[in-house]
């Protein structure tokens, strides 16, 4: 069983992406998805958490005030590069975990792991093969404004925190271009041939 790691710059359409493979019955861990669940659920996690930001970061039901933390993290580089320090870490463990689970299980012939910072961690390292979502930037920009409901200027400070697409692609095995134009399915299911195929 191949572990397949899907990464793009946020916007680039890695969730859509997902979805093609998931229809392909591929299971697919997505990072961002368990590091909010790790976030609410680790005792650990949300103990480092609140003595890196303070009791705020946390409501008192126990969830992380998103918007909290996001306004102290995206202008604080070396503070964003704390809290991934600690979640990561975790996440990485959970998904290992989960990958072993799905070896043992053995019904595919891959699996995927979704996340953004597989490149800037190195964890990409560790897969069989790389898959990067490209999309221009300003679709991206548009894309995010009105999914998150944040201004230009917001997305653009997100994105300058993530690596570029160019870096992203040189370690790439695979590259899927969601800019529109080029019909995404037929992309993907070039790539779940060649994965499938030895």
């Amino acid at each position: 069983m191949k572990k397949i790691g899907i990464t793009g710059g946020i916007g680039s359409g890695k969730t859509t992406v997902c979805k093609i493979f998931e229809s392909l019955d591929i299971p697919i861990y997505y990072a961002d998805i368990e590091a909010k669940r790790i976030m609410t659920s680790s005792p650990i996690v949300k103990q480092q958490l609140k003595a890196l930001l303070g009791n705020d970061a946390y409501f008192k039901n126990g969830k992380p005030d998103r918007k909290y933390i996001a306004a102290k993290i995206f202008t604080d580089k070396p503070l964003l590069n704390s809290i991934n320090n600690i979640v990561h870490p975790a996440v990485r463990a959970d998904a290992e975990r989960w990958m072993e689970k799905m070896k043992i299980e053995g019904a595919n012939a891959y699996i995927i792991k979704e996340a953004a910072l597989l490149v800037e961690n190195g964890s990409y390292k560790a897969l069989d093969a790389l898959i990067v979502v490209t999309c221009p930037e300003e679709i991206r920009i548009k894309r995010v404004m009105t999914r998150d409901k944040l201004s230009h200027s917001e997305v653009l400070n997100k994105i300058k925190n993530q690596l570029s697409e160019s870096e992203k692609i040189k370690v790439a095995d695979f590259v899927i271009v969601n800019d529109g134009t080029k019909p995404i399915i037929s992309q993907v299911w070039q790539i779940h041939k060649k994965l499938t195929k030895n």
